[in-house]
């Protein structure tokens, strides 16, 4: 059986978000962190033999001590985070374990992830070397100028938005980042292609969204309890856990 890592990426600014003073991956839906609530999910995935999350330095010791029950119940593993998503990213790539073969790397703000999806991605990406999961787009897509005037209508055919997790070959990952410079990506993928290597799409559902505004928070809110679940069963009994999810009507 491979052996996954797992990066949750958690130390951006949330700059687009605004909840009291919390950042947006600490912030409570129904009753439990953006964060944990993706860690779970992860956790419970048979391969998966490593978490670990980037915090922002400003945070990690506000989080260590808000967290330490979490953080030892699932063993993840905190990064200082850098300037840009890519630095964070890169940090923990440092800090795998040696003898992983595939690192998945997920969005903190994400946390309607189902472990059916991520086994989805898995899968791909040890049949192909990468793969992420993406959905394609479907409104009519416009490029605009400045002064938000339309400059034309982008045919959508072929046109796909990614999702997290992001899922490679250990190897190919560090090559990617080894190969960066000074290039801040906007995902993983985006490295790895450009390194030459076919990046595989999973479809997938638009239920995995990042939340990135409150309206986007209100949504997750709706659809929490809407997840898919395994076999039609029960939600997770974990003991962080909301209990029975249901099934879409």
């Amino acid at each position: 059986m491979p052996k996954f890592a797992v990066i949750l990426a958690a130390a951006g600014q949330s700059s687009r978000f605004t909840s009291g003073r919390r950042k947006k991956p600490f912030v409570e839906l129904k009753g439990r962190p953006l964060w944990v609530r993706c860690a779970d999910v992860f956790s419970s995935v048979d391969d998966v033999t490593s978490i670990a999350i980037t915090i922002a330095d400003e945070d990690i010791d506000w989080f260590r001590d808000t967290f330490r029950a979490n953080l030892g119940f699932m063993n993840v593993e905190v990064v200082s985070g850098g300037a840009e998503r890519a630095d964070s990213v890169q940090n923990a790539l440092a800090q795998i374990p040696d003898d992983t073969d595939y690192v998945a790397v997920h969005d903190a703000a994400r946390p309607l992830i189902t472990k059916q999806w991520v086994r989805a991605v898995f899968d791909e990406a040890v049949a192909h070397g990468a793969a992420i999961p993406a959905v394609p787009i479907a409104g009519t897509v416009k490029k605009v100028d400045e002064t938000n005037a339309i400059e034309e209508t982008v045919p959508r055919a072929g046109l796909w938005e990614a999702q997290t997790p992001q899922v490679f070959q250990a190897d190919l990952l560090r090559r990617a980042y080894a190969k960066r410079g000074g290039f801040q990506a906007t995902d993983e993928a985006q490295l790895v292609e450009r390194i030459g290597h076919p990046v595989r799409v999973v479809n997938s559902s638009p239920m995995n969204f990042k939340i990135t505004t409150s309206d986007d928070f209100k949504m997750a809110e709706a659809l929490i309890n809407r997840l898919p679940t395994e076999a039609g069963g029960l939600g997770s009994l974990h003991p962080f856990s909301d209990g029975p999810g249901r099934l879409f009507d």
